[in-house]
């Protein structure tokens, strides 16, 4: 049975854009290989903190919304705390609330980027 997560990671600022992608890359793909399902994802590039994280004040922010094991979600956050390019990291299981708040924002946005071209 497969639950519906969200998962929002941060990397260090100092990453070039190269380096960014293949650590987006390495995690996209971790969830794929242990039988997960990407349903959709957002890199909100780079942001200031609210508060300094190992003395920077800023960091790449992606998000992944996808489905997979509940056994998975331990697995990809070992694999957070081992890349020394994450600097925090927040998984959650969506509930049904979550998730339909979730495809309304989709859907919200799909049309108005429809509007824009």
């Amino acid at each position: 049975m497969q639950n519906h997560y969200e998962t929002v990671f941060i990397l260090t600022p100092v990453l070039s854009d190269v380096q960014m992608k293949e650590t987006v890359e390495k995690f996209r793909n971790l969830i794929l290989e242990q039988g997960g399902e990407i349903v959709h994802e957002e890199n909100w590039g780079l942001r200031k903190l609210a508060y300094p994280i190992q003395k920077k004040s800023t960091g790449f922010y992606q998000l992944f919304e996808f489905k997979a094991d509940p056994t998975f979600i331990e697995l990809l956050e070992i694999n957070y705390r081992r890349d020394e390019r994450v600097i925090r990291f927040l998984t959650f299981k969506m509930d049904k609330y979550a998730i339909e708040y979730s495809e309304k924002r989709r859907s919200k946005k799909q049309q108005k980027e429809g509007k824009e071209n």
